[in-house]
């Protein structure tokens, strides 16, 4: 195993307390890291963004559903998502909660 030589860059005092304890920092292991490649994002409004990633692989491409065009927290504008009719469902069925 190979050893890259950090100690020499630091304090003497520190140098000293490292070379006394057996520190050595190793290179990282090969073959173990995943594969950063290219992908396209494609944002809400159809443009498309190149970025890299080690998420699938080399071309694929990711479609937001949600990004910084259309969240609240980037646009300031603060809406209720009312999907499949949940809110209406709710409000229904709880409707006399707390009435009694």
């Amino acid at each position: 195993m190979r050893h890259i030589d950090l100690i020499s860059g630091l304090p003497e005092e520190t140098q000293s307390l490292a070379a006394a304890s057996g520190f050595k920092e190793s290179i990282m292991k090969k073959d173990i890291h995943p594969d950063y490649h290219e992908i396209t994002v494609v944002m809400t409004d159809g443009s498309e963004r190149k970025t890299r990633s080690t998420m699938g692989k080399e071309g694929d491409v990711i479609k937001l559903d949600i990004d910084p065009l259309t969240h609240p927290a980037w646009t300031g504008q603060h809406r209720i998502v009312d999907s499949g009719g949940q809110v209406a469902r709710f409000n229904k069925r709880f409707a006399g909660l707390g009435t009694k």
